[in-house]
């Protein structure tokens, strides 16, 4: 029995010894996963850190799996090196590691310059390293890296734009609609997208012509000096320069461009004065923060409200053969033109604090009262509409017979019941000899339940009343903001606590508001009023040419400037904040002519405006010539982007003659400071 035994036990030694190979093959393949996930995840962190960029937050609605493989795919291709160098000597910041042949395959002006500049970059990328290990604070450089950093998680691009026309509007629904099931085949034509500057294109500029004139308007002007009744843009781009006027002077700096003449016999503060006796409740500069000035006929009293923390728009009318808004441009105070016609304004719904018409010949009543419907979609509820007219009180049958009966009495008397504006006063200025009404729009919608006519209609309460970009103005009456979340349900706190007392309506858009506010606070004490070789003084016109929340126009509230926020048609909707926290700004599509002056602007931002043109602007280049014509020589741009864009971008900017003042880059964004000479072709 005991040799059976023996022998069975033998013969289950071989199966024991199988298994014991297997385990440990199964115990060695785990020990190696774990040593080799330990070692791996630096590398993970690195992939991770090289991409402090903006590319993460570009396509929000991509899943973390697409991300992932996005981010393991750029690492693969990532070319760390840039073109771009600080010429101020602070080169770029963790730049020029990678081989030259990586190099040339960026294109642009690097292939032009590498052979040149491979010992200065050398040079200066030993010096960083140098400061880096050193741990000396450098201010210039760290203000630039949160520059070519910042923008974080603010810009939430490319989704519900407040591209407006109804038209085009139905068939990209029906076109999304069709085009709901082959998304793929989307996607891939995104990725087949090539640069957005033409790397082989060379340019030879020229004047535009002789019949367009120093002073042309793309879009309003026409051939033989007449001027469009509504907006209309050339077919063409337009790929030529504005010339200069003769004997060009450059403004004085602020305030002594300024001109301290008026309009008004005993003052602008004479006229400011007899308002503020007709309507007592009326504080400029507290509750009255921002104002439309229509017409722009009154510079002076333009000037008088800036002296008293009131931001005035002036809104040159594009009939005005006088050029009122360029001379107020001229003279540092915010204007822009428009058509009083049959579309709406380029503004959000009911954003302006109070709107002013002064010496006002507009033909409020006429077509239904169409234009002063315009004014109650973009008058603040409870805001004010002041008009005033020479010749004294209107009134009488010579003023009514002047004006076409449009600004009568009975007319306007008539218009105003029906849309329940609340007349607060009408008077006389014998002094400056103008007649002055002022009226109230309602701050809520139980005053309508009283109107004795249904004309005009209600609008329809799926109306987009901020719908504002090539839009007809509707024939119907907004009613108030009922809902929390509307915009507009309450007045906002007085300036300058609005600027950064969040409402409501916000929501969770107050913390975003909130890290904005911060991050352009940072920037620009930093980098931008210190560290680019800009001088202030001589800077009074501001454009940002890509708002989001104001944050930079709020950053420079403390400077003696102000500045045009500009919200792309295809961009959140979020020009009704700015405006809350009281400041400026217009919609726009940047594939066409801005509407204002040549010369009109010290300073141009452009922060990721042309990385995000890439799938609508057929020749981007014409943003270029733009920005050519809008800022006066002498003036700045600013601009920030990725490498891929600005690589091409300074070739350009240099072919019209633009001096390069500084560049910088980190990773594959990077940021470049540029100022317009007096060249022309």
């Amino acid at each position: 029995m005991a040799g059976v035994r023996l022998g069975r036990s033998a013969k289950r030694g071989a199966p024991l010894g199988f298994c014991a190979k297997v385990a440990l093959v199964i115990l060695l393949g785990l020990v190696f996963i774990v040593v080799w996930s330990i070692f791996s995840s630096p590398t993970s962190a690195a992939v991770s850190s090289q991409r402090s960029g903006f590319d993460d937050i570009f396509d929000p609605d991509a899943s973390p799996a697409v991300g992932k493989k996005k981010e393991v795919e750029e690492s693969k291709k990532r070319n760390p090196s840039s073109p771009l160098k600080d010429r101020s000597g602070n080169g770029n910041g963790r730049g020029s590691r990678s081989p030259e042949k990586k190099k040339k395959k960026e294109g642009g002006i690097e292939e032009k310059a590498a052979a040149a500049a491979k010992n200065e970059t050398r040079e200066v990328e030993g010096q960083q390293e140098e400061e880096r290990e050193g741990g000396e604070d450098m201010v210039e450089v760290e203000g630039l890296e949160e520059v070519v950093e910042g923008e974080g998680g603010m810009d939430e691009d490319m989704e519900d734009g407040v591209d407006v026309n109804p038209e085009e509007e139905e068939e990209e629904m029906v076109n999304e609609e069709k085009s709901a099931g082959n998304k793929k085949k989307k996607n891939k034509k995104k990725k087949k997208l090539g640069p957005l500057f033409d790397p082989g294109a060379r340019y030879n500029w020229k004047l535009c012509g002789g019949r367009h004139g120093h002073n042309y308007i793309p879009c309003v002007d026409m051939d033989g000096g007449h001027r469009h009744h509504e907006r209309s843009c050339p077919r063409m781009p337009l790929m030529c320069l504005v010339s200069l006027p003769q004997e060009y002077r450059p403004p004085l700096p602020w305030p002594e461009r300024e001109s301290k003449e008026s309009e008004f016999k005993s003052g602008a503060q004479h006229y400011l004065n007899s308002i503020d006796e007709m309507a007592p409740d009326i504080e400029w500069g507290k509750n009255i923060r921002v104002v439309l000035d229509i017409g722009c006929t009154s510079a002076s009293f333009g000037l008088t409200l800036l002296e008293k923390d009131v931001i005035i728009l002036s809104l040159g009318l594009a009939n005005d053969q006088t050029d009122l808004a360029q001379l107020a441009l001229e003279r540092g105070i915010p204007a822009v033109m428009a058509n009083l016609g049959s579309r709406r304004l380029p503004f959000p719904s009911g954003v302006f604090d109070a709107i002013h018409c002064g010496n006002c010949d507009v033909p409020w009543h006429s077509s239904g009262g169409r234009l002063l419907l315009e004014m109650n979609r973009i008058l603040r509820p409870g805001g004010y509409f002041i008009i005033s007219t020479k010749h004294g009180d209107i009134d009488n049958e010579e003023g009514a017979a002047k004006h076409g009966d449009f600004n009568s009495e009975e007319g306007m008397s008539t218009l105003m019941a029906s849309i329940c504006w609340n007349i607060l006063a009408h008077t006389t200025d014998e002094v400056n000899e103008v007649g002055v009404r002022i009226y109230q729009r309602p701050a809520s919608n139980d005053i309508y339940d009283l109107r004795r006519t249904k004309e005009p209609p209600f609008c329809k309460e799926d109306d987009k009343q901020d719908a504002a970009w090539y839009t007809p103005i509707k024939s119907c009456l907004h009613k108030v903001p009922a809902a929390i979340e509307q915009h507009g349900t309450d007045w906002p706190e007085e300036w300058p606590k609005r600027l950064e007392t969040f409402p409501e309506w916000l929501g969770d858009l107050q913390e975003k508001l909130t890290a904005d506010h911060k991050h352009w606070n940072s920037i620009i004490s930093k980098s931008y009023l210190n560290g680019i070789g800009i001088d202030w003084l001589n800077i009074r016109n501001i454009m940002d040419m890509k708002a989001i929340y104001g944050g930079f126009a709020a950053a420079l509230s403390s400077q003696k400037v102000w500045v045009m926020n500009v919200v792309p048609v295809h961009a959140p909707n979020t020009l009704p904040i700015i405006y809350e926290r009281g400041f400026l700004g217009v919609y726009h599509d940047w594939c066409e002519p801005f509407s204002t002056h040549p010369r009109s602007y010290d300073l141009l931002h452009a922060d990721h405006l042309f990385s995000r043109l890439k799938n609508r602007c057929k020749q981007p280049v014409v943003i270029v010539v733009e920005m050519d014509r809008i800022l006066r020589p002498g003036g700045w741009a600013i601009i920030r982007d990725k490498l891929e864009i600005l690589n091409p971008l300074e070739t350009i900017l240099k072919s019209l003659h633009w001096e390069i003042r500084m560049t910088y880059a980190k990773d594959k964004e990077g940021i470049i400071c540029a100022q317009k000479t007096m060249w022309r072709p």
